[in-house]
């Protein structure tokens, strides 16, 4: 038998590994920008982490006491070990695990935690705590950003979707006094938003990227209008939505530091810890996922298959908005008892951002929606025990920490083959 040089060529050319060196450059970025905080401001005295919210607590843990500048070195020694490590993987072209940035992430949030509490005391529940509720309604909507784009339709109406979410959650829990029928009522509100989306980027082939900004510009504009004219003339009736009130679930939430909390939440954060499961295990391990990615990927050779490409957009993208819908409505009937204009504050667009950073995975985008709550709590705390951090930059820390792990720490991400592309019969 002959082998043919095109064919060892070809051979090879299978073979070949794309190399990224991005993540290895922004982890030597982040050590030597973190490295100058000890090294220039150097902060005397200890930070003291306290692992239990108060005295009642069934099981009581002491608080940990650092050393501010002592831990903050030995976070420089430790990050700079994962840099270097990082670095021999890719010059061996290996890929980097997931693991590797999330001890990264750890280790340097310690350390800057560390320094910047400094003569302080830092109350992790409450920090935690606060991270998960801010990251709830990112992790909804990120969870319909994920369906959405697997089944290659790209859902920049996240925005629209949580904030009328949130308006429908508000009028309709006041009116009828029951907070489940606002949920609900939320989540009619996000397919209507995404209906919308999918008849005109899926039957008639208008741009995704265009139709999405207009719905969120249209649903910012309708909203506002609603509450200016229709709720702040009947706040009693119409604005004023009863909230969910927490469960805390039966020893799991006598567990220390954790316990507090992921199991004294309300009932809509229980639906988010089911709703990743269950996205997780529906894109992976059932039919429908299946038939899902195979539209989003190759729709031609999906529609050979008989599989009906357009209705299963259309119900899928339907699907994404009832979920985004239930991140909005945490706003109005959990977070605070009524709806305030624009009160989304661009949490669809950081939604959208954690997509892409969690490559288009519903695990990795949820990981992601909490690095990005947890950053934005981050600034509350952060001023509260006087941190010498400017507030300026608290305000920029977690659109900052977005643009980096967007830009950076995703590595080498390729969305859905078909996202974006509309599909026409031939």
């Amino acid at each position: 038998m002959t082998i043919t040089a095109e064919a060892v060529v070809s051979d090879e050319q299978r073979h070949v590994t794309i190399t990224s060196w991005k993540t290895p450059i922004i982890f030597g970025l982040f050590t030597v920008l973190f490295a100058l905080l000890p090294l220039l401001a150097p902060r005397e005295g200890d930070s003291t982490f306290r692992l239990v919210r108060s005295a009642d607590a069934a099981i009581q843990l002491p608080e940990l006491v650092l050393p501010a500048n002592a831990t903050a070195w030995v976070a420089v020694v430790l990050l700079a070990a994962v840099t270097v490590l990082s670095i021999v993987w890719t010059r061996a072209r290996r890929r980097l695990p997931l693991w590797l940035t999330v001890v990264y992430v750890v280790v340097l949030l310690v350390g800057f935690l560390a320094w910047a509490s400094a003569g302080g005391t830092l109350p992790m529940i409450g920090l935690l705590g606060g991270a998960l509720a801010l990251a709830t309604p990112l992790i909804f909507g990120a969870l319909g950003g994920v369906i959405g784009e697997r089944v290659g339709v790209v859902n920049i109406a996240i925005e629209a979707q949580l904030l009328a979410g949130a308006f429908m959650a508000a009028v309709v829990g006041s009116a009828t006094g029951s907070p489940w029928v606002g949920l609900i009522a939320a989540m009619l509100a996000g397919v209507l938003v995404s209906l919308v989306l999918a008849v005109f980027a899926i039957t008639y082939y208008v741009n995704q990227v265009i139709v999405g900004v207009v719905l969120n510009v249209l649903v910012a504009g309708l909203t506002t209008f609603l509450y200016r004219q229709v709720l702040n003339a009947n706040p009693e009736t119409l604005n004023s939505p009863p909230l969910f009130p927490v469960l805390p679930i039966p020893l799991l939430s006598e567990i220390p530091v954790l316990g507090p909390v992921l199991f004294r939440q309300t009932i809509i954060v229980y639906l988010m810890y089911v709703t990743v499961f269950l996205v997780w295990f529906g894109l992976y391990r059932t039919r429908w996922g299946l038939r899902l990615r195979a539209v989003g990927e190759h729709p031609q050779a999906a529609d050979t298959v008989g599989i009906k490409v357009a209705a299963t957009r259309y119900w899928n993208v339907m699907l994404a908005g009832a979920i985004a819908g239930m991140g909005g409505a945490f706003y109005t009937l959990v977070t605070n008892p009524q709806f305030g204009r624009e009160m989304t504050a661009g949490a669809g667009y950081i939604a959208l951002a954690a997509v892409i950073f969690g490559k288009w995975d519903p695990v990795r985008a949820t990981l992601a929606a909490l690095l990005f709550g947890f950053a934005t709590n981050l600034q509350g705390v952060l001023s509260v025990i006087g941190s010498p951090v400017p507030s300026q930059f608290m305000l920029m820390l977690p659109y900052v920490v977005t643009i980096f792990a967007v830009a950076g720490l995703v590595g080498r991400s390729r969305p859905p083959a078909a996202s974006g592309e509309p599909y026409i019969k031939s």
